[in-house]
C-alpha cells in the first residue's frame, strides 16, 4: 500500500499563498489586498441583450467565474459580492425592437434568458447582483448631476457631456495622452462639444425610442455612465476589482474612472483613480482561425449555436486553455484537444469510481499556479499530473494514493469549473438505451474474444464499434467508452 508519510504530506492542507493579479492600470502584477476582507467586491461588464452572445463574449464571464471561485475559497462564500450588469438600453436594442414591432423589454428578456442559459451550460455561476440599467435611472441621473456640480460636465442642446479636460489624468488606464488624442482626432465633432473627446452622459431620445425624465429633458443615458452609477449604487466605492475584455479599456473603462472620480470631486487629486476601483483586470482578444471575428467576414460564431452540439465543459476548457491575458485563437483543433483533455481526466475519475476520496483540498502546486494571476494552463497541467497519479495508483493497487489524488483532482477542478458531470455519463454521452445495451454487449464479447486470442472476432467487434461511432478507452480496470464527437 502507499507510504503513510507520503500520504500524510499530500493530505496536509496547503499553506495560503498570496493572490497576485495583473493590474491594467499599474501595468504590473500586484498582490491582491481587498479594502475589507469581510466584503470583497468585484464588478464585470456584462451583456448587452439584443442578440445571442458570440464565443468572444463568453471569455470574460468564464475567466472571472474562476476568479470568483478562488476569491470565495480564500475569503468565504458569503464575503464576496460579485456584480455583472445587464445593459438593457441601447441603440441596437431599440433597432431590434423597432424591426420586430415589440417593446424593448420583450427583446431584452428573450436574449437575457438565452444568455443565462448559455452561461449555465458553461458552468458559469450566476453573479450575486445583476443590475439592469432600466432599474437604475434615478442613480444615473443623480451621478450626472454630481459630475456637473463639480464642474466636470456641461449641458448643450439637450445633451450632457463629460469635459475630458477637467480630469487631469484622463487616459492613464489606456496609456493614451489627452493632448495627442485631441490633436489626432479624425472624427466629425458635434457642434455642441467643447472638444472632440468629450463624451455623452445624457442624450435626447429619438421619436419612438424609450425615454426617461431628467433635469436636461426627456432622454436616456450614455453607455459609460450606466456602469459607473450601477457600481456605486450596488457595491459602493471603491470596489476591489473591475474586470472585462481588453476591448473595453478605451473608451469604456477609461470613461468610467473619469466619471466615478469626478462625481465625488476628486478630479485634481493624486491617486484619485483608486477611489473608484483598486484593481483592473482585462482578458485578451479571441480570434477565429487567426482572424478577427466580424460580420463582414462571416465568421461570427454564436455561443448559443455552439453549445447545442458541443458540451459546455469542452467550450469552457477551451476558453481557459490559454492564459486569460493572452490572445486565444478559436478553431476546431482547439475544441478537439479540449475534448480529449477532459476525456482523459474523466477517464481517470471513472476508473477510480469505487475509491472514496480522502481530501477535499487542492494541492499546493495547483494553488500556486491559479493564484499567480489565474495561470489556468499551469493549473491544468497539475490536473493531468493528478490523473496520472490516479492511473498509477490503480495499476499498483495503491488505494491510499488514489484516494488522495482523486480528492485533490476533484477539488482543483471545481475551482476551474470543470469535471462537474458524472464520469460515466460524460464518457458515454447522451446515448439511447438500446445503443448502450448493444455497446455493453459488444464490449463483453470483445473481452471474451481477446481472452481467447480470437483476433478475427476481436477485429469484427472493433469494426462494429467503429460503425456505431464508439471510441473505446482501455484501462487497468477495464474499458470505458464514449461516442465520437
Amino acid at each position: 500500500m502507499g507510504d503513510p508519510a507520503r500520504i500524510a504530506r499530500k493530505l496536509k492542507a496547503p499553506q495560503p499563498m498570496p493572490l497576485t493579479i495583473h493590474d491594467t492600470l499599474q501595468r504590473e502584477k500586484r498582490v491582491f489586498e481587498p479594502r475589507d476582507p469581510g466584503r470583497v467586491t468585484l464588478y464585470v461588464c456584462g451583456p448587452t441583450v439584443y442578440d445571442y452572445a458570440h464565443i468572444g463574449n463568453a471569455r470574460p464571464p468564464v475567466v472571472f467565474d474562476v476568479l470568483v471561485r478562488l476569491l470565495r475559497r480564500t475569503y468565504g462564500a458569503d464575503k464576496v459580492i460579485y456584480a455583472r450588469n445587464v445593459t438593457d438600453v441601447d441603440d441596437k436594442i431599440n433597432a431590434k425592437a423597432a424591426k420586430e414591432g415589440v417593446p424593448i423589454g420583450e427583446v431584452t428578456a428573450r436574449y437575457e434568458a438565452a444568455y443565462l442559459e448559455d452561461m449555465a451550460r458553461l458552468n458559469v455561476s450566476p453573479p450575486d447582483i445583476a443590475p439592469h440599467v432600466t432599474d437604475h435611472m434615478a442613480a444615473i441621473v443623480a451621478q450626472i448631476g454630481a459630475i456637473m456640480d463639480h464642474g466636470c460636465a456641461y449641458a448643450a442642446e439637450g445633451h450632457v457631456l463629460f469635459d475630458v479636460s477637467s480630469y487631469e489624468t484622463y487616459g492613464r488606464l489606456s496609456g493614451r495622452n489627452l493632448d495627442d488624442m485631441i490633436a489626432g482626432a479624425r472624427v466629425e465633432v458635434a457642434p455642441y462639444k467643447k472638444n472632440p473627446h468629450d463624451f455623452v452622459l445624457w442624450k435626447p431620445s429619438k421619436e419612438g425610442e424609450p425615454s426617461w425624465p431628467s433635469p436636461w429633458g426627456e432622454g436616456r443615458p450614455g453607455w459609460h455612465i450606466e456602469c459607473s452609477a450601477m457600481i456605486e449604487e450596488t457595491l459602493g466605492l471603491p470596489i476591489d476589482i473591475h474586470g472585462g475584455g481588453i476591448d473595453l479599456v478605451f473608451p469604456h473603462h477609461e470613461n468610467e474612472i473619469a466619471q466615478g472620480v469626478c462625481a465625488h470631486g476628486h478630479a485634481h487629486e493624486a491617486g484619485a483613480h483608486a477611489e473608484y476601483s483598486r484593481y483592473w483586470m482585462h482578458n485578451g482578444f479571441l480570434t477565429m482561425d487567426a482572424e478577427k471575428m466580424s460580420k463582414s467576414l462571416g465568421n461570427v460564431l454564436l455561443l448559443h449555436d455552439l453549445v447545442q452540439s458541443i458540451p459546455g465543459e469542452v467550450v469552457r476548457w477551451a476558453l481557459l486553455s490559454a492564459h486569460y491575458r493572452q490572445p486565444l485563437d478559436w478553431n476546431q483543433a482547439l475544441l478537439e484537444q479540449s475534448r480529449k483533455s477532459l476525456d482523459r481526466l474523466y477517464g481517470a475519475l471513472h476508473r477510480a469510481a469505487a475509491v472514496e476520496s480522502t481530501t477535499d483540498a487542492p494541492p499546493a502546486e495547483f494553488l500556486k499556479a491559479i493564484e499567480d494571476d489565474l495561470n489556468t494552463p499551469g493549473a491544468m497541467a497539475v490536473l493531468f499530473s493528478l490523473s496520472s497519479e490516479i492511473e498509477r495508483g490503480m495499476t499498483a493497487g495503491d488505494t491510499a494514493a488514489v484516494a488522495a489524488a482523486k480528492g485533490q483532482l476533484v477539488a482543483s477542478a471545481a475551482l476551474l469549473g470543470v469535471l462537474q458531470s458524472d464520469p460515466a455519463a460524460w464518457l458515454e454521452g447522451d446515448v439511447p438505451d438500446d445503443l448502450r445495451t448493444e455497446v455493453e454487449a459488444l464490449l463483453e464479447q470483445r473481452a471474451a474474444a481477446r481472452a481467447a486470442k480470437d483476433w478475427p472476432e476481436a477485429d469484427r467487434i472493433r469494426d462494429r464499434l467503429n460503425a456505431l461511432s464508439v471510441v473505446v478507452m482501455d484501462g487497468p480496470q477495464g474499458p470505458t467508452w464514449r461516442l465520437k464527437g
